[in-house]
């Protein structure tokens, strides 16, 4: 797949907008772009049919999971799109569940999971048992060992996450997966695919297009070869009969290319993103008086921070920023509109309110992390004298 360069670089300093959250949505890749613009021509029609247009359509969609397995490592016949991240999610994880029923309804699964695990494993009835994490929010494989010897039975399956979406802390998927032995290991790798690569030892796992450039509407659902997962909801007559509804052809496509565009520059992008977060966590620390800056220092994804900022409303924080032309989030990344306290940072023993997270595109520039540096004592300080606390 070949796509167009990059826009050109977008201006900087006093009122141009630099968008820094990232983790929720990354900006459309140009190859996304390209692909999906020439793909809406010829990927319109039902895949499923025999006439030049159909054929034509499934070509593509085949295309499409041919790349996407080969740049996660997967079997092409281990990769099924979904329509989008959480339903990935859903869908995989209610059906790791249905195919063990026989062995029981418990699921383990870390405290700092996303909402959409634990609603889902909420409404499949099954038997919720939260794990501990330590401060960085990392789940130990001796935490999951004694679980699994003080449970009356083996549970169902595990659910753990590759990497953490509010906080950037990278699980110990594979060990943890050691650990479990034949109790297969649900992985949410939506924060992380295409960032990173994905760890071994899970049994299935769900990402999310847009997440690494793709277009949104668009998830992956990975199913190993042998798992035992039974569809939990209504058959549908696709081509891929773990899915379900039409095939969004073009969409599918322009992920793919987006995918293979971000893996074959993800050398160089994490490596500036590493040492632009460093800096921010460094100099947020230094420049802003009570403040916790939260996560692995060292093994976190290379493009995220999140810090709390004490007597400081977080949703408050995000406004006079984003006043400021600075585009970031602010309380739980799966929960942010309900203003309720992040069950991750709680679950951490960390801040929970007062927080905010950072998130670099993979277009964000070292000016752009500077000026924010410069901004936020500023914007803090302020935000503080407003209640009555001179900083």
């Amino acid at each position: 797949m070949t796509y167009a360069s990059d826009p050109a670089p977008r201006a900087s300093g006093a009122g141009a907008q630099r968008y820094l959250d990232a983790a929720s949505s990354e900006p459309l890749h140009p190859a996304a772009r390209e692909v999906l613009l020439a793909a809406l021509d010829q990927g319109y029609a039902d895949p499923r049919r025999l006439h030049h247009q159909g054929r034509s359509a499934r070509l593509l969609l085949d295309n499409a999971r041919e790349v996407v397995a080969s740049c996660l490592g997967v079997r092409t016949d281990e990769v099924t799109f979904t329509t989008s991240g959480t339903d990935a999610v859903h869908r995989g994880l209610l059906g790791l569940l249905s195919g063990r029923s026989r062995h029981g309804t418990g699921l383990l699964h870390s405290a700092v999971e996303h909402s959409a695990v634990l609603h889902a494993g909420t409404w499949s009835g099954a038997e919720l048992t939260g794990l501990p994490v330590d401060r960085t929010g990392r789940l130990s494989p001796a935490t999951v060992r004694s679980a699994l010897a003080e449970a009356g039975s083996s549970p169902a399956a595990i659910a753990l996450q590759a990497a953490n979406h509010e906080v950037g802390t990278l699980q110990p998927v594979t060990e943890i997966a050691d650990e479990a032995g034949d109790v297969p290991l649900f992985m949410d790798a939506c924060a992380s695919a295409g960032c990173t690569p994905l760890p071994a030892g899970w049994a299935v796992a769900a990402a999310s297009a847009h997440k690494w450039g793709g277009p949104a509407g668009v998830g992956v659902m990975l199913v190993r070869k042998g798992v035992r997962w039974r569809n939990p909801f209504p058959g549908d007559d696709r081509i891929d009969e773990r899915g379900s509804g039409f095939e969004n052809v073009p969409a599918a496509l322009a992920s793919a290319a987006a995918l293979q565009a971000v893996v074959a520059e993800r050398e160089e992008t994490t490596s500036r993103q590493h040492r632009l977060v460093a800096r921010v966590r460094e100099q947020v620390a230094l420049t802003v008086p009570d403040v916790e800056v939260v996560g692995d220092p060292d093994d976190r994804l290379p493009h995220l921070v999140t810090f709390s900022c004490l007597y400081v409303d977080g949703e408050a924080l995000v406004t006079a920023l984003d006043r400021e032309g600075f585009g970031i989030a602010s309380g739980s990344a799966c929960t942010a509109s309900t203003l309720a306290p992040s069950h991750v940072l709680e679950a951490m023993g960390v801040l929970t309110h007062g927080n905010v997270r950072l998130s670099l595109s993979r277009t964000t520039t070292e000016q752009e992390v500077e000026d924010f540096l410069a901004t936020l004592p500023r914007v803090v300080r302020a935000l503080r004298a407003e209640v009555g606390l001179d900083t």
